[in-house]
């Protein structure tokens, strides 16, 4: 029997609410496939491990992750998960600083802003910033970072940088975040 993304969302939202209540954190298991709205979502480069042994899939613990100066965000523009000409050059230096310091795991998050014009905008958000965190994942490892060191996550439009209505801030929320953790 197949079930649809709306129902796994909803499973994967109701598992993360029960265990964030009964835990008193954050944690949560997503299923393979899942894209649980307003959830973060585990990518392909280390879900795969864990979906093989048929192992429900660990989210990362965001807190565990800290920014460093030395990799920066990288930018969209709206409606598009395509990396911009001017991000190319940001990306390989994320990538170059990544190559020497191989004892640090990445979270590549993806962000959006809060328009959108349909019914299901918070959904194609997420779907959206899914697809800014792997494209900026896919460069990085055509750059030669290794996908078993790199995890993304979409915000959607949960977590905007800025909270003005105007495109200088819209276009600060679409973006593509850094993260480092020292490798356990």
């Amino acid at each position: 029997m197949s079930m649809s993304i709306h129902t796994l969302r909803v499973i994967a939202l109701a598992t993360f609410a029960s265990g964030a209540i009964l835990a008193g954190s954050v944690s949560a298991l997503a299923q393979p496939g899942a894209s649980p709205s307003g959830l973060p979502q585990a990518s392909p480069a280390t879900a795969g491990h864990a979906a093989a042994a048929g192992q429900p899939i660990g989210l990362p613990r965001v807190r565990d992750y800290q920014p460093v100066p030395e990799l920066r965000d990288v930018h969209f523009s709206f409606g598009t998960a395509l990396i911009r000409p001017d991000d190319v050059k940001i990306l390989e230096a994320n990538a170059a600083w990544l190559r020497a310091n191989p004892g640090h795991l990445v979270l590549i998050e993806g962000h959006c802003d809060n328009r959108g014009a349909t019914g299901k905008k918070n959904e194609f958000n997420m779907d959206l910033g899914e697809q800014r965190a792997q494209a900026a994942m896919n460069h990085l490892i055509a750059q030669g970072i290794h996908p078993s060191r790199i995890t993304t996550l979409s915000y959607g439009e949960e977590r905007p940088q800025c909270a003005e209505a105007s495109e200088r801030c819209w276009s600060q929320n679409r973006r593509s975040r850094f993260l480092v953790k020292p490798r356990s």
